[in-house]
């Protein structure tokens, strides 16, 4: 039971386990955001290739646009991120 307990712990309750889950946030944000510039407006070449991902990733597009509409600047949220305030 204790060894559970230090997985759970481990897993889900430690402190890191929030700064990993906000860096692999980030890193799917430039990803997406690479493969579909084009959703904000900025024009870019590879486009015509990445529409072929639309169909695979479209439930972590939808998320991923809502997310970048809906959030602070990369900036301030990176600022957050190193504590300047």
């Amino acid at each position: 039971m204790e060894w559970l307990e230090g997985i759970y712990h481990g897993m889900i309750e430690h402190p890191a386990f929030e700064k990993i889950e906000k860096e692999a946030e980030d890193i799917e944000d430039v990803f997406l955001f690479a493969c579909f510039a084009d959703a904000f407006g900025i024009p870019s070449p590879v486009s015509y290739y990445t529409v072929e991902l639309l169909p695979y990733l479209a439930e972590e597009f939808e998320q991923w646009e809502r997310r970048m509409w809906d959030r602070e600047t990369l900036l301030e949220r990176k600022g957050q991120q190193y504590h300047f305030h």
